[in-house]
């Protein structure tokens, strides 16, 4: 797919798809305050409750399932209406399929041009979204 925008358009994964910014993830070596482990991922996450940008800090274990290129290069994440359509839209290449790391939410990783995006759904119980 061509794609092309001027400095003030913003991209097409907002303008045309609907998506919206969610959170920034960062991976650290260092240990940051308020951490909190997510066992079944081997890999401790903070600040994205407190940070007023949604900076998301993720320190991994050394044998943490988690991809490599996710351990090691900043992601930006999405939240999308719908995952399943969201993944569809184009031929991405899938870093982690759909998965469910709590109750009402669903998130996928997925790579575009060496950079690692998350796409995550909440369920439209949760909230009023």
């Amino acid at each position: 797919m061509s794609y092309s925008r001027k400095e003030e358009d913003p991209p097409l994964s907002i303008s045309a798809w609907g998506w919206r910014y969610h959170h920034l993830g960062i991976p650290t070596s260092r240990k940051m305050r308020g951490e909190r482990y997510l066992a079944s991922m081997k890999f401790y996450v903070s600040g994205f409750d407190t940070s007023p940008f949604g900076i998301e800090w993720m320190r991994f274990e050394p044998d943490s399932p988690i991809a490599p290129l996710i351990q090691q290069v900043p992601h930006v994440a999405f939240e999308v209406d719908d995952l399943d359509e969201a993944l569809s839209r184009q031929a991405f290449k899938i870093l982690s399929a759909p998965s469910s790391p709590a109750l009402g939410i669903r998130v996928a990783m997925i790579e575009h041009d060496g950079a690692p995006v998350e796409l995550i759904e909440f369920s439209k119980m949760i909230g009023d979204r």
